[in-house]
């Protein structure tokens, strides 16, 4: 897979760019606040039909035009895989509501929703503050797998937005039994159990898939990120164990167990966490009827990084919850290339500044063997000599891109 051209209008503080993008290592130089990672972001954009910042569609918006009688952005790719080049173009147009954008999005001139863009040009983006992928919230990383799966397996996507879903329905009817007392409360929440285990349990499967395909290769890269020293171990931080159901008055362990010891499986069949899950449900009534909210199912996953037996998330320093995270955001880019048969796009944005002098030498090594990737940076002098001389380099300044650096 080749991202070969990339067309921005009014996007960020981007008013025109026309950018042909080579195989291989692309670096962009520049102060903080040209433009750097709003490149990046435009990427992922497209990729996934979300932006990894903005928290409204609005905001990526050029603010020059934000006053003119019809503002709008673009965003469009030339994407090569498999002998065929494929077009894509998302335009945010004024919508109805003052201030807010709606997303056109085409696929080789054809409109289609935002989700078909999933696994087309697939990406895979390290930012410095992925390092709170360790250290920080649970659903930021819940999000770091969600990402990762829907671009390997649109079917993932498509449980996903189910299950989201049909747990907002799921808790609204919750809420009201808890008000009535929960009378009928057995035959009312029959019917959204099933739906929610029936999307649920594939989400809760193809997680604990990919958190074992992480650990097995990010261990590797790890060790070699931290010069042979330590051993990275990633564990899935469940709600209900997915490979136990119990019985009827049986009892089972609780959430604080299962993320002090996390679960691991090398492969769930979704018949069997089906089962668990469903078990688990019932088992929990009571206590979800009490609090008026869905207690468990992936909705409150956890992912778990571990040195031996210590949680990198309390015990682990600045460094090394970095060098974990990337790691894992390396590993992520060969476990896609084998199930896709196309390795992704790497964005690495300013990750040269956060690393010391020994891991910035180790990624270094690694470089060179992913297919292409795009680099930002505010100094040169974070990359060896031989990695300048092999990359197609370009500088920036207020959102215009310079060869001539």
């Amino acid at each position: 897979m080749h991202l070969r051209h990339l067309a921005l209008t009014h996007f960020r503080n981007y008013a025109r760019l026309e950018l042909d993008l080579p195989l291989g290592i692309t670096l962009i130089q520049g102060a903080n606040a040209q433009g750097k990672s709003n490149l990046l972001e435009a990427i992922v954009f497209l990729a996934t039909g979300k932006s990894p910042r903005a928290g409204s569609d609005a905001e990526l918006v050029h603010w020059g035009v934000r006053e003119d009688p019809y503002p709008y952005a673009r965003v469009a790719a030339e994407v090569a895989r498999d002998d065929r080049i494929t077009h894509i173009d998302i335009t945010l147009l004024p919508n109805k509501v003052p201030g807010r954008f709606r997303k056109q999005v085409r696929i080789n001139g054809v409109n289609k929703r935002a989700m078909d863009l999933v696994g087309i040009l697939l990406t895979v983006l390290f930012q410095p503050e992925d390092v709170n992928l360790v250290s920080g919230s649970p659903a930021r990383r819940r999000r770091y797998l969600d990402i990762a799966l829907c671009q390997m397996e649109p079917r993932y996507c498509r449980a996903l937005s189910h299950y989201q879903k049909v747990l907002a329905q799921r808790n609204a009817l919750l809420r009201r039994l808890a008000e009535q007392g929960g009378r009928d409360a057995e035959d009312q929440l029959r019917y959204w159990d099933d739906k929610l285990v029936e999307s649920g349990s594939l989400v809760v499967a193809r997680r604990q898939w990919l958190i074992h395909q992480l650990e097995e290769e990010a261990a590797l890269i790890h060790l070699e990120l931290s010069g042979g020293v330590e051993r990275l171990h990633m564990r899935y931080l469940p709600s209900f164990d997915p490979g136990l159901t119990p019985g009827p008055h049986e009892s089972y362990p609780g959430i604080q167990v299962l993320r002090e010891r996390g679960v691991a499986y090398a492969h769930l069949p979704v018949e069997q966490v089906h089962a668990s899950f469903l078990a688990h449900l019932q088992a929990s009534r009571a206590r979800e009827l009490a609090a008026g909210m869905t207690l468990i199912g992936p909705h409150r996953d956890d992912l778990g990084f571990y040195l031996g037996e210590r949680n990198l998330r309390a015990y682990g320093s600045r460094g090394q919850q970095r060098t974990a995270a990337l790691a894992s955001k390396l590993a992520e880019v060969t476990i896609m290339t084998r199930v896709s048969g196309h390795a992704p796009l790497l964005l690495l944005d300013d990750v040269m500044s956060e690393l010391d002098a020994t891991r910035r030498a180790m990624l270094m090594k690694i470089l060179p063997t992913v297919k292409q990737a795009i680099i930002t940076t505010t100094d040169w002098a974070y990359f060896q000599d031989d990695l300048l001389k092999q990359a197609y380099r370009l500088c920036v300044q207020e959102g215009t891109l310079l060869t001539n650096c």
